[in-house]
């Protein structure tokens, strides 16, 4: 083959791949940074990246079982580009009527059909280690959320991760 007909097969195969490489990520692939969130997986103990809009629970990453929880994640040194230093404060899921309403209203377009305050009844949180729902309205709520916000032994200030 010549020095010219090479170069063009070439390009046409590297458009080609970096296509299918493109259409690969559109349809299977991990959503861009700005578009997901921390899930955690209840089942396989593990944290993983699904789109910020999945209404929680959601398929987890070890099977069919919907036991992918939103995690909220810090860095218990402070760095939250450290990936080892990072913990689960809590992990949320909806109730199956609220999902199903969000679910809906993000299909439509329309605003969910439950207020804010309703909904936060619906909501319910946990630490990983433990197995009792709370529900977002639960008057003590503010322990389980914020018991991760505290400095260690080593006086470092925990800090928010964003996926």
């Amino acid at each position: 083959m010549k020095r010219p007909e090479f170069q063009k097969t070439a390009g046409v195969v590297l458009i080609v791949i970096a296509a299918g490489l493109y259409l690969w990520r559109q349809v299977w692939g991990t959503p861009a940074a700005g578009e997901r969130g921390f899930f955690f997986d209840a089942s396989a103990n593990k944290l993983f990246y699904a789109a910020r809009t999945a209404v929680p629970p959601i398929r987890g990453i070890d099977g069919p079982a919907e036991d992918g929880f939103r995690a909220v994640v810090y860095s218990a040194t402070g760095d939250p580009k450290d990936e080892a230093s990072w913990r689960v404060a809590y992990i949320e899921m909806c109730s199956p009527d609220l999902k199903a309403k969000m679910e809906a209203a993000q299909k439509s377009g329309e605003p969910l059909s439950m207020g804010r305050m309703e909904s936060q009844g619906h909501r319910f949180v946990r630490r990983v280690e433990e197995t009792e729902w709370h529900p977002m309205s639960a008057p003590d709520i503010e322990t389980i959320l914020n018991a991760w916000a505290v400095p260690g032994a080593d006086g470092k200030t925990p800090i928010l991760c964003a996926p």
